[in-house]
């Protein structure tokens, strides 16, 4: 039953008519809920509140409660639930980024009024305007957002949505049907071979780590022939403890990587890997081990000379500033390294070279996925011992070396049976 309601307005009548409607009690509280429109008639007005009511009932969407619901707020409730859903911090701080993309572009816009339409424009300009950066002038530069990044920034977008949909603030998804903008690869690019920029040869590898002794700083040599040989990831690296070094299985153990987003040495936590799969035992040759336990023999007597301090009686008492972490690379104050101290590193020891590869800690992780496919090991394996569950970075390194080895196979059948081949002439 429908109540009618004489309100003051500034129009010439002076007033407007306000419909009022029953609709069903709120399904988490039960309590009452009214259906309440507006408009210069009571016709007007029935018809207003009839929508809304035939929406609530249909959708389960309250145009009130949604009314002043600007996508940020809505954006930033949803993060806070999904930081308590157990990701792992790192995730929670891309997503957040992600977000701040998404805010320059309708921050303000209210949840259900944000279109697919709009949000393609959001992609498109992403895609095409970019973000603005200093030059090393001084001067403005555009560039574009890597497609990587704008998939994120749709991921993102969509788990918002899909959280607005449950709780019933919208009824559509504007993620749905939208196109990722990518840049169209060059004849060149293609020809290129991007993947071969992927993982260091043979040679380059052999190259970089006769670098790495011959120019390397304390510790370079023990960190880059470790990240080639294991293929672990720079931050399972800096966190390994003593504990995870089984000398007599030669094995280490992964259960941890470093979260240091603010780079202070202090500041750091030991978080579970990147996935389910990251945490493994990692078969080691015995050359690496002995080269581990060398360093642990140097490690100790640093070690013996900051963990304590004379206290002027002749005897030493423990240094307070000293942390013992048990981490198997570490400052002299004990606190571990982090990712940002090894990249320098690499840079440094890469000038020494002739390597013109654009290359950061990660390509000795794909690099080892190279020396393992080109030792013949099987594909699963690799996985295994690399700590990939989602296998599309193995597979196209994978893939590409074994191709490689496929067609260095008829030049090695050339050369050994060339005699018998010249007599097909």
């Amino acid at each position: 039953m429908a109540y009618f309601q004489e309100v003051k307005a500034k129009n010439k009548k002076g007033y407007k008519w306000r419909c009022v409607l029953e609709a069903p009690p709120h399904p988490v509280t039960g309590k009452r809920r009214q259906i309440s429109r507006t408009a210069d008639t009571k016709k007007e007005a029935l018809a207003r509140a009839e929508a809304a009511l035939e929406k609530l009932i249909d959708d389960g969407i309250d145009e009130r409660e949604i009314k002043n619901l600007p996508f940020e707020k809505m954006a930033w409730e949803w993060l806070n639930v999904y930081a308590k859903s157990g990701v792992k911090k790192g995730s929670v701080r891309v997503r957040e980024k992600e977000i701040k993309i998404i805010l320059q572009h309708y921050a303000k816009v209210n949840i259900d009024k944000v279109t697919p339409r709009l949000h393609q424009k959001m992609l498109n300009d992403m895609h095409e305007k970019g973000y603005t950066k200093k030059g090393e002038n001084g001067e403005i530069i555009y560039k574009p957002y890597a497609t990587t990044t704008i998939e994120g920034v749709n991921t993102t977008a969509n788990m918002i949505f899909k959280y607005a949909i449950k709780h019933k603030m919208i009824k559509d998804n504007p993620c749905e049907g939208v196109v990722i903008p990518k840049k169209t690869l060059t004849v060149e690019e293609i020809e290129g071979n991007a993947i071969e920029e992927m993982y260091f040869e043979r040679n380059e590898l052999e190259e970089f780590l006769s670098a790495a002794i011959k120019y390397g700083l304390p510790l370079d040599k023990e960190w880059f022939y470790l990240l080639a040989f294991s293929g672990m990831r720079v931050g399972e690296m800096l966190v390994l403890k003593w504990s995870d070094i089984d000398f007599k299985r030669n094995e280490i153990r992964i259960t941890k990587t470093l979260y240091n987003p603010d780079n202070n040495m202090k500041k750091y936590e030991l978080t579970p890997p990147k996935t389910k799969g990251s945490i493994r035992t990692i078969g080691m040759d015995a050359e690496i081990m002995e080269m581990l336990k060398a360093y642990k023999a140097k490690q100790n007597e640093i070690v013996m000379a900051n963990r304590m301090l004379p206290d002027g009686k002749g005897g030493t008492i423990p240094n307070p500033d000293y942390h013992d972490g048990d981490f198997v690379f570490c400052r002299h104050n004990g606190y571990p390294f982090i990712q940002k101290n090894v990249n320098i590193r690499m840079q440094r020891i890469l000038k020494k070279t002739s390597i013109k590869k654009r290359a950061t800690p990660h390509i000795l992780r794909h690099t080892h996925i190279s020396m393992c496919a080109e030792a013949e090991v099987d594909l699963p394996t690799i996985m295994k011992r690399v700590g990939h569950e989602d296998q599309e970075t193995t597979l196209k390194i994978y893939t590409h070396v074994t191709e490689k080895m496929k067609k260095d196979a008829n030049q090695k059948i050339k050369n050994v049976f060339g005699d018998i081949l010249k007599n097909t002439k």
